[in-house]
C-alpha cells in the first residue's frame, strides 16, 4: 500500500511551505441541482463529494454547506443579476477556507482528484455550476472588535445564517477605492446594531485552464469583490433592516454596483432537510 500511495513523499511535503491558520483563500461554489434531481444532488454532496472532492484535500481546512429555500431565494436581488440568471437560481452554495499561501498547492490536488472523480464516476452531472471560484482574502471587518469568533472560526462557528454579496466596480482601480471604502468607512458603521458578527471580503481568481469543463471560467476577476456576512441570526429576522437595499447603499458611494444579495441558512449535515422547500 505504501508504494501505491507514496507514503514517504507525505513526510517531505508537511516540512516546508506556510501552514498558519488564516483563510487566504476560499472556494465558494453556488450550484443549482436540475428540478427533479434535488434529492439525489443533495445526498452525493453531503455523502461524497463534501468529502471525497474537498474536505479530505490537502489544506482545504475548514467547510460549511448553506441552502436557499424558496422563501430564501424570493429575496434575492436584483432582479437582473450579472452572477445569477435567473437571480433565483442557485439553491446550494458551500463555502471552504484554504490556508494562506497554499492556493497552488490545493490547485494541484483538486484538479487531479476532480479528474480522477470523474473518470471513476463519482461527479453528478445533473446541477448547472452558477457561481463558483477560489478566491483570495483581501479583508475582514468585525462587528465586536477582537472579541467573539475570527475569520478561520467562520466556517465552524454555527453561525444561523449567511448573505452572499458580490460587487462590480469599473476597474481594477475602482475595485481598490472600493475594497477601502469598505473596510475602512462603510463594514464598520454597517456592521453596528447587525446581526451579522462579520464580513469576510474576497476577490475571484481565475480558474486554471485544465479546469472541469462543467464549470465556467471565473468573470470579474479584476473588478469583482464578493462579501460573506455571517449572522447569528436567520437573515429573515432582521432583513428589511440591514440587507434589503444594499444596492442602493454601495450605488450612493459611486464606487461599484451590487450583482447579487443572496440570504442563506446552513443545512442539516446528513439529513435531507429543506430539500423539499426548494421550489414553489
Amino acid at each position: 500500500m505504501g508504494e501505491e500511495t507514496r507514503s514517504e513523499t507525505y513526510a517531505e511535503l508537511a516540512s516546508v511551505g506556510p501552514y498558519g491558520v488564516r483563510p487566504g483563500h476560499a472556494l465558494i461554489t453556488m450550484v443549482e441541482p436540475h428540478p427533479g434531481h434535488e434529492y439525489a444532488y443533495n445526498r452525493w454532496y453531503e455523502d461524497d463529494h463534501y468529502y471525497a472532492g474537498a474536505m479530505a484535500m490537502p489544506w482545504m481546512y475548514a467547510g460549511k454547506r448553506w441552502v436557499a429555500t424558496r422563501e430564501l431565494q424570493l429575496l434575492r436581488y436584483p432582479e437582473k443579476s450579472a452572477v445569477a440568471q435567473p437571480v433565483t437560481a442557485g439553491c446550494y452554495i458551500s463555502t471552504y477556507w484554504v490556508t494562506e499561501g497554499r492556493y497552488d498547492d490545493h490547485m494541484k490536488w483538486t484538479v487531479g482528484i476532480n479528474k480522477r472523480l470523474n473518470r471513476d464516476g463519482r461527479v453528478y452531472q445533473d446541477r448547472t455550476h452558477v457561481f463558483t471560484a477560489f478566491q483570495d482574502h483581501e479583508a475582514t471587518v468585525y462587528r465586536d472588535g477582537a472579541a467573539g469568533p475570527r475569520d478561520y472560526h467562520a466556517l465552524d462557528h454555527p453561525y444561523q445564517g449567511l448573505v452572499v454579496e458580490v460587487i462590480d466596480a469599473e476597474g481594477p482601480e475602482q475595485r481598490a477605492e472600493l475594497l477601502e471604502w469598505l473596510r475602512s468607512k462603510h463594514l464598520p458603521t454597517k456592521l453596528m446594531d447587525s446581526p451579522a458578527a462579520m464580513v469576510v471580503i474576497f476577490r475571484p481568481t481565475p480558474l486554471p485552464g485544465d479546469k472541469m469543463t462543467y464549470v465556467k471560467q471565473v468573470e470579474g476577476v479584476d473588478t469583482r469583490l464578493t462579501l460573506l456576512w455571517f449572522l447569528g441570526t436567520d437573515p429573515r429576522e432582521r432583513w428589511e433592516g440591514h440587507f434589503a437595499r444594499r444596492d442602493e447603499e454601495v450605488a450612493a458611494s459611486g464606487l461599484g454596483r451590487v450583482e447579487l444579495v443572496a440570504p442563506f441558512i446552513p443545512t442539516v449535515p446528513g439529513t435531507d432537510t429543506y430539500v423539499d422547500q426548494l421550489r414553489d
